[in-house]
């Protein structure tokens, strides 16, 4: 219990701070056998010079999975961009296992076709024939898109490349004093943008079901207070600042309700706050804290850590409230649970000989899966296909952000040159 008192105090009296810089990938562990791939530089206009290498962004997308090997370009004994330029015997002598090829159009009124084609190079078949429309500026974006075509082509389960990932950066070496700023970027670190900057600190974003808003915690006016901002228009919204603690924001899998951490009768509990009536309803009643609130994916019940055992775990109960059950039993610490996307697991921070790291719980065989090896890793998110998780931990000094497979076989930092980076939060999937 004191342990996560202490964590409580420290969470809200923590560093500050912002920084402009995009984060950096580098991948610290990838998994043996990854599948050979030749993404071939796309063909585009002569004389037209394009923002983005869509096919250098394909390859270093499905390279960070640690699931395909990307040939190198010097390699390549052939650069097709059409299924009519491509001799598939070129690339079985590579021993490619797939091919990818393609060309950006210059569309009449502006914009472009993006044309690809994936092929299975042994069976000789096209995986994929698509066209996609992209203005110029959203090359990038195209090339995401792509990449998660290819993917689920390939693997049978979404990719999430498309997706955004909302943190938080601390920046101590502003004229002025430290900020804070809350900070949304593309799953590869690019296109950073700030939501809000501050003086003061910026906790727990938490992405709405269809990706267009975010609930966080800030203290920019001295107090605790729960924000929704949509992300586009920029419009946000005070929607809890009670007396004492509002906290930890979690969204309903329908998007119409705001789990949160409140201590409005003098002690942290659970509450659900409905969007539409604005009516509360308290969850959780009981003398220990209560915090840090999870929905499963059917909405019908919340994970949440409690110290009411004597130690912090992972508890359940109704999300219309009852009676909680405790969920974990192993190690003396767990916090900061979240269901996978398909509820077969949890996600949490175990402490293990004194070291905070990431476990994954198979709720059905109760064994649990040691993902990382810091000594403070923190605040996991699953991406939206389940197959990457996104955590807080220290190098060198900083905090920086981790990502490693839910086997553990692929691992990757992101950093920045300028300050630390913390509460990472992967968005849902593009609709």
């Amino acid at each position: 219990m004191k342990r996560l008192i202490t964590l409580l105090l420290l969470v809200f009296t923590a560093w500050q701070g912002t920084a402009q810089a995009q984060l950096t990938i580098e991948i610290t562990g990838g998994a043996e056998g990854a599948e050979p791939i030749a993404v071939v530089p796309f063909g585009k206009p002569d004389g037209v010079p394009l923002a983005e290498d869509v096919a250098a962004i394909i390859a270093a997308n499905l390279a960070r999975t640690g699931r395909f090997k990307p040939m190198p370009r010097g390699d390549m004994v052939a650069t097709p961009s059409s299924v009519d330029q491509v001799d598939l015997n070129d690339w079985r002598r590579l021993a490619m296992d797939n091919l990818v090829v393609g060309q950006v159009r210059p569309r009449s009124g502006g914009g472009y076709d993006v044309d690809f084609v994936l092929f299975d190079v042994f069976r000789g078949e096209q995986l994929a024939n698509m066209t996609l429309a992209s203005a110029g500026a959203d090359l990038r974006f195209t090339a995401h898109r792509i990449s998660d075509i290819i993917y689920q082509r390939l693997t049978g389960s979404p990719g999430v490349f498309a997706t955004r990932i909302a943190y938080v950066t601390a920046d101590r070496a502003t004229a002025g004093g430290e900020r804070v700023a809350l900070r949304v970027s593309d799953s590869d670190g690019y296109n950073p943008q700030t939501i809000v900057a501050s003086r003061e600190p910026i906790l727990s974003p938490a992405w709405s079901p269809d990706g267009r808003r975010l609930a966080y915690v800030s203290f920019e006016n001295k107090q605790a207070a729960v924000y929704i901002q949509e992300l586009a228009s920029g419009r946000r919204e005070r929607v809890a600042a009670h007396k004492g603690l509002n906290g930890s924001p979690a969204w309903s899998p329908d998007g119409t309700r705001l789990a949160l951490t409140l201590s409005m009768g003098g002690n942290p509990d659970i509450y659900v706050l409905d969007l539409n009536t604005r009516a509360l309803t308290q969850i959780t009643d009981h003398f220990a804290i209560d915090t840090e609130p999870a929905w499963s994916p059917d909405g019908n019940h919340l994970l949440f850590t409690s110290g009411r055992g004597g130690n912090p775990q992972i508890y359940r109960v109704a999300a219309s409230g009852g009676a909680a059950e405790r969920v974990t039993f192993e190690n003396d610490y767990n916090a900061r649970a979240s269901y996978a996307p398909d509820g077969r697991s949890i996600l949490m921070v175990t402490r293990v000989n004194g070291r905070f790291r990431i476990g994954l719980l198979d709720l059905t065989t109760r064994s649990l899966r040691l993902l990382s090896d810091g000594g403070l890793d923190e605040t996991p998110s699953f991406a939206p296909n389940g197959s990457m998780i996104i955590y807080a931990t220290q190098y060198a000094g900083r905090g920086v952000l981790a990502a490693v497979s839910v086997d553990g076989s692929v691992s990757q930092r992101l950093s920045q040159d300028l300050g630390d980076v913390r509460e990472p939060a992967w968005s849902p999937l593009v609709r």
